[in-house]
Formats: structure tokens, sequence, C-alpha cells
């Protein structure tokens, strides 16, 4: 009801605003006295903000759960992360471009290894170059065929990910994930959940076999474990919701399909930190609202580097006075949901935010960090609201009843 309200208040103007988005910001201590990676990491221009704006902590999609990135980024963009629910493989599929159609069943896969056994090894293939993948996909693509699609399509994402789309069948999206989430296990199989995904059941196992013989001679990236169903469907823009014209740099190709299926401008050529930083820059005089994806800081978390990812927060920390230098706004600093290095994997943990504008109410938050973060202004709240406060200290909101 409240985002219904919300819709209904929107005034345009050329206030801009920047959503910073360290991907799995949030984290965990290594031992019961230690620090996060937020924490531990040196973050002087963060901390400035923290002293002179607001900060918070956002639950992405409820008390304890542990969301993934698809819905942790609707509810960021101002969209409800259980109603718009989707498989991942639709937000692969528009990050890429690909020709999409009604009908069509999209999945989201990782190459991955196993043994002589069958026993999965590494999950991510030792996140196989991106190189590499476009060799095995055009393999894929030239050797396989089912039995019960017209057609078949393997299209590189990035490092170990792909996309997988079969077209020309009766498919659900009401199956069960062949990738078991864990090593030392083989391969699931995909299983209906509805009587009506069967022959989508036996199809996707189909695959997979047909995958596993076509990359038998790889000693790496001799699997795919599939997940992330999903078909076609269509959102309300960003535009039309919010009156905004956003922008989104991101260099990896699912956040580029979320920012595409809601309406946002994709700048294109951004592989570095130090390339979006720069390409905001350049087309910051186009747009009023401004998506910057980090995805590192996430990467080195399911990988369980410490070090690593502090080392991401960092640099992220030493080029942000160039985005402080367009003087946006409405500048906000957080993650999508919580990657902790100690879990090596997403988490239910609330994520620190940070908002940074001429008219915050400023706090007791002395320094930008998850216990810090306790003390704010902002509270702790959901994450599909984050829109809503930026809206309103950007001035983009009108004032509700008499």
């Amino acid at each position: 009801m409240e985002m219904e309200i919300l819709e209904q208040l929107i005034v345009k103007n050329d206030k801009k605003i920047i959503f910073l988005i360290m991907d799995g910001l949030g984290g965990l201590p290594q031992s019961p006295d230690g620090q996060t990676e937020l924490e531990a990491a040196a973050t002087p221009n963060m901390d400035r903000l923290a002293i002179a704006g607001t900060c918070g902590l956002l639950d992405p999609v409820g008390y304890g759960i542990t969301p993934g990135s698809g819905p942790a980024h609707f509810a960021l963009f101002g969209y409800d992360p259980v109603k718009l629910n989707v498989g991942r493989g639709l937000l692969s599929a528009a990050g890429l471009g690909f020709p999409m159609a009604a009908g069509d069943l999209y999945m989201r896969a990782n190459f991955a290894t196993i043994d002589k056994k069958g026993l999965i090894t590494d999950r991510r293939a030792g996140r196989l170059a991106t190189e590499k993948n476009e060799l095995l996909c055009k393999k894929l693509q030239n050797d396989i065929r089912l039995s019960s699609a017209k057609e078949v399509f393997f299209l590189t994402e990035k490092e170990h990910r792909a996309l997988v789309v079969l077209r020309g069948g009766k498919w659900s999206e009401q199956i069960t994930e062949t990738d078991p989430q864990k090593t030392g296990l083989p391969p699931a199989q995909a299983q209906a959940i509805v009587p009506e995904a069967v022959s989508t059941a036996a199809a996707v196992n189909e695959l997979s076999g047909k995958i596993i013989k076509a990359l038998s001679g790889e000693d790496k990236a001799n699997s795919m474990l599939l997940r992330g169903y999903a078909k076609y469907q269509l959102f309300p823009s960003m535009a039309d919701r919010f009156g905004l014209n956003p922008l989104a740099v991101a260099g990896y190709p699912m956040y580029k399909g979320i920012a595409r299926l809601l309406g946002m401008t994709i700048a294109e050529d951004t592989e570095t930190i130090e390339d979006e930083i720069k390409m905001l820059g350049a087309k910051y005089k186009d747009y009023d609202y401004f998506f910057v994806h980090i995805k590192a800081t996430d990467s080195r978390g399911e990988d369980g580097k410490f070090d690593d990812k502090v080392k991401v927060i960092e640099k992220v920390d030493s080029l942000l006075p160039q985005i402080c230098a367009l003087n946006p706004d409405v500048l906000v600093i957080t993650g999508d949901h919580s990657t902790p290095a100690a879990m090596a994997g997403h988490s239910w943990h609330p994520v620190p935010v940070l908002l940074a504008a001429k008219n915050c109410r400023p706090d007791l938050a002395t320094s930008f960090g998850e216990r810090t973060c306790l003390s704010g202004g902002l509270g702790r709240m959901p994450m599909k609201y984050l829109m809503s406060v930026a809206l309103a200290h950007a001035g983009k909101l009108q004032k509700f009843g008499a």
C-alpha cells in the first residue's frame, strides 16, 4: 500500500540520485572480538559522509531470510522482492540482450567440475576464464540437440556463469535445481514441483546428461549446474513509477538485466571499478538516477577471502571523491545483501546503508560500519523503502494529504 501511495506523490525535478551498490557489502568478524570487512577497511571518505549523513541497516527481504541477488536488487529499486521474484535466468537473458520470446525457458548455469565418480569438486570450475567459457558454449551450441525442444541456446555470461535457453516447448518454471549447492555430491536430478512440470524436468535432465557427455574431455568445467528457471514477463518501469530517467553502470550481465527489465538505460564497456566511475562522470548530465554496481565485494566474500574483500572496499573508498565531486543531491552507499567471507556465501544479516544529502538529519554514527549503523537515524528498515527515502531527500515527493 505504501508503494502505491508513493507513486501518487511523485514530483519531477532536476535533482540527481546516485546509488553506489557494493554487492554483498555486509559481513561478519572472523573472531568474536574482531571486525567485519567494512569495519576493518580504511574508509576515510565513507566515514566523513557517515558523520554528516544518515545511516542504518536494511533487510532485503525479511528478518532471517537470506536473499538472492535478484530479489535484493528489486528491493533496492523500490519493488516488492516477494511479489516480483523471478528466476535468475530471466535476469541473465535480459542482461545479455538475448532476444526473449514468450514461452522461452531461461536458466542460469554454472560451469562446474566433476570427478571420475561424477561428484562435484568445484561448483564454479575455478571461476573459469570468460574466454574459455565462450569456447565451451560454442561447443555445446554445436553439439547438443534435445528431443523435446526446437532450439537450445548456450550463451556466455561471465567467468563460470552462462545462460541456457530452451525454446519451442511447453515449459514450466516449477522444477528443482540441478545444483546441490555443495561439493562432494553429484549434480542433482531436476524434479517436478507440480504435475504440469514433469516434461520440463525430463527435458532438463536430458540436457544435463548431454552437457556432461559433450564436456567429458575437459579437465575442469566438465559439467553444468542449472538453476534460476524463468519465463518472460514485463515489469513496470522506474520512469513510470517514479518519474526517473535512470542509468545503470554495471559490468556484470545479470545486473544489467535487472536494470533493463526496469527500464534503465545501460552504460556499456565498463569492466573495472575505475571504468564505472569514469562512465558515471561522462553520463552525469544526461540522467537523474544512477545505479553503480560493484561486483568484486560479493565475489571475494563468496570465495571466503576476507582480506581481499577489505581491499575492494578500500579501493571504492579511494575513488569516492570522484563521485562526490559530481555533487549529487542524494548519494546512497550500501549493498544488496550480506556476503560474509566467514560464511563464503550470502547471509540473512542486514546490510549497512549510508545516505548523504544536504537535508539529512545527523545521527550518532561516527563511521560507516555494521555496528555504527545500529545507531543510525534510518534505523533498521525493509530495503524496499530505501527508494522512497532517497526520493524524499531529492525533493521528488509531494506532501500526502491535506
